[in-house]
Parts: structure tokens; C-alpha cells; sequence
């Protein structure tokens, strides 16, 4: 198997890992896949920034494909430039596990409740555990524009902590916190990345895996996002009705997806395969979901297999049904039913990217 050289490195004060390999056109393609990697031709080798969990994101990359050989490597303890903030308190932090169970028990998504209570910790060691009675519109604020804004932390990132503050003051202390120095920033616009029916098809067929080309067809042929399709259960299939059931997908809510008899020989090919359990999707231990990175690199290896300059997401798989469907002439309305939007609005972003009606707009340059 193929060796890979990984060392230490510096550029430019900051560490960085270095891997050195001979030209191998398969490794670089995967190395490409790592965000931020680049080739420095002064020394021979890609660099990619150094982070803690550099080495075991590696090792997932290369799994199969190289041996890595880290004898020359060394963990870097890197410096920041903020001070680390203390430990939450077990009060504070007793409190805070009162509260996530009664978002448990409200029905809050897992990824609503993990993010409101990491948030909130964040807030209370930068207030070095303050008793929270004790906490104003003042500490919020300050909390704001010294950790949010400093930091240059994302405007989703700031309105999810200061929410789950927010909720947290209003259900345990019965009292409301409204900062007035704070606004609440408006949120980019993005347009949702698309990829061509060709290059869905390239990606789709890449694998020989069975179970590889299974899970990635039916986020596309479902409209699925990642989370849904590590969900299924077998019980989730009515083969006899051609549809697939998700249970809770976002916003905790029940859909039923049309499965076409193409996608479903496929899930039987695959069945026959590796008899799963519980889950559609098993990883190694059964009856357990296949894990979500594990089903990133199944995609990344895909791509790099389909030889495709674009570094897609499985969620450009999701925009790419809806965009397909409305460009074949699928009404919105479903499109939003289909992809379980609560409002119409979030479908409509589609419209910005189908290329069915752009393409028929004439330019005016066409004219001179």
C-alpha cells in the first residue's frame, strides 16, 4: 500500500502539518478534499493547518488508500490569543442539565438543546460562573462585543447563544433579558449550491460498493438531508406504495417521500448484501446507525473517484432533487411537501438557481 510521510511544519509562524508522497494522481485528489490543504513546492510536500484532531481527520481521509507514517510527528500545543475561559461550576452546571431536561421534555431537537446549553456554558465561564441572579442586560452586552464580536464568530453563532441565553433566563428565573445595544444581525442571503444531473450521476456511480452507491442515491433520489437518511429503519420503507417514511426530520416533524421502483431495486440489491437489523444503514456494529462522517468520506472518496473539481456537500444532494424537480416542472408547493419545509419561503430559494428559466433570458449584449 501507498506510504504517506506526515511531519510538523511552519508557515508563516503558524503550524501546519506536512504530508510527502510521491506523485500519486489518487492521493492528491483525496488530499485536495482536506479544506485549506496546499501544495508548498519550496518544500515538496501539502500543508494543511495543524488543529487537535488533525491526525484522526487523516487517517479517515486515507483509510484504505495510504499508510500513514507519523513517527516524525508531534502534537502542537497552539497558543491563543484569548484567554482560556474557567471550568463551568457544578452548580451552574446542575442548573444547566435542569434546563436541558426540560427542553427534553418540550420536544426540542438534540441539536437545538446541544447547542442552546454549550452556549450557555460559554456565557457563564466568561462571566467566571456569576451567580445568574446576579446577571443584567449589562453582562450580555459585554459578553457580546468581547467574546462574539472579537472572536468574529459567525452571525448564526450569535443568534443561537444569545437565544438559548435568552430561554434559559425566561424558564429558570422567570425574567426576561432585552439588551439594547445588541441587534441582531441579518442573515446572509446564500444561494444553495447545485450540481448538474450529470455530475449527480458521475457521483452516484462512482462507487462499486453496493452499499456506498445506496446511500448516496437515496439522499438524492429522496431529497434527504444526512441526519433523516442515518435514521431510516427498514420499517420506513412501503415498497408496496413506492414511499419512504421520515420520522422526525428538522423542526420534529413526520414526512412521506415517493421512492421510485429504480431506487428501490437498488435497496434490495443492497439488502440481500449486508442484511441489516434495525437501521437501513448499519455501520460495523449491527443494529447501530452508520455514522455520519464515516458517510461524508463515502461521499469525498465519490467525488475524487468521479475525477470532479467541485467539493460538494450531502446537502448540495438535497438542493440538487429540488432544483431537478423544479426545473422538470414540479409544482412548489410539493417540492416544499417533499422536503418538509415549514415555509414556503425557504422552497422558493430554488427558483434563484434553476437554470430552466435563466437560460431563456436573452442578454442585451446579444443585441450590439
Amino acid at each position: 500500500m501507498k506510504t504517506i510521510l506526515v511531519k510538523n511544519g511552519e508557515i508563516g509562524k503558524k503550524p501546519v502539518v506536512l504530508l510527502l508522497f510521491p506523485f500519486d494522481q489518487e492521493l492528491k485528489e483525496l488530499v485536495k478534499t482536506i479544506p485549506n490543504a496546499g501544495w508548498i513546492s519550496s518544500l515538496k510536500a501539502w500543508a494543511i493547518p495543524y488543529h487537535d484532531q488533525i491526525l484522526t481527520a487523516l487517517l479517515g481521509t486515507f483509510q484504505g488508500k495510504a499508510w500513514l507514517d507519523y513517527s516524525a510527528f508531534k502534537p502542537v500545543r497552539v497558543l491563543s490569543k484569548f484567554a482560556p475561559l474557567p471550568d463551568l461550576s457544578a452548580n451552574l452546571g446542575y442548573d444547566l442539565k435542569k434546563f436541558a431536561d426540560w427542553m427534553h421534555n418540550r420536544r426540542y431537537s438534540e441539536s437545538t438543546i446541544k447547542s442552546y446549553t454549550q452556549g450557555i456554558s460559554i456565557f457563564f465561564r466568561f462571566l467566571q460562573n456569576k451567580d445568574p441572579a446576579l446577571i443584567s442586560n449589562e453582562d450580555l452586552e459585554t459578553f457580546h462585543k468581547t467574546y462574539i464580536i472579537s472572536r468574529k464568530y459567525s452571525a448564526s453563532f450569535q443568534s443561537q447563544i444569545i437565544n438559548g441565553v435568552k430561554l434559559y433566563f425566561s424558564n429558570r428565573l422567570k425574567r426576561t433579558l432585552e439588551p439594547t445595544e445588541i441587534e441582531r444581525p441579518r442573515l446572509s442571503r446564500l444561494l444553495p449550491h447545485v450540481l448538474s444531473k450529470e455530475e449527480v450521476k458521475a457521483i452516484l456511480q462512482a462507487h462499486q460498493n453496493v452499499k456506498h452507491r445506496a446511500m448516496l442515491s437515496l439522499i438524492y433520489a429522496c431529497g434527504l438531508r444526512r441526519g433523516e437518511l442515518l435514521g431510516l429503519k427498514l420499517t420506513d420503507i412501503d415498497s408496496k406504495r413506492g414511499l419512504l417514511r421520515v420520522n422526525q426530520g428538522k423542526g420534529a416533524k413526520d414526512r412521506l417521500v415517493p421512492i421510485s421502483e429504480k431506487m428501490l431495486a437498488l435497496l434490495r440489491e443492497y439488502y440481500r448484501y449486508a442484511k441489516p437489523r434495525e437501521y437501513l444503514f448499519e455501520g460495523s456494529v449491527l443494529g447501530q446507525p452508520y455514522s455520519g462522517k464515516s458517510l461524508e468520506n463515502v461521499l469525498n472518496q465519490a467525488v475524487v473517484k468521479a475525477k470532479l473539481t467541485k467539493r460538494p456537500t450531502l446537502h448540495w444532494l438535497r438542493h440538487s432533487y429540488a432544483t431537478h424537480l423544479l426545473e422538470s416542472g414540479t409544482d412548489l408547493r410539493y417540492i416544499q411537501e417533499l422536503l418538509g419545509h415549514q415555509s414556503s419561503k425557504t422552497t422558493e430559494i430554488y427558483t434563484h438557481v434553476s437554470t430552466k428559466s435563466l437560460q431563456n433570458i436573452k442578454s442585451p449584449f446579444d443585441d450590439l
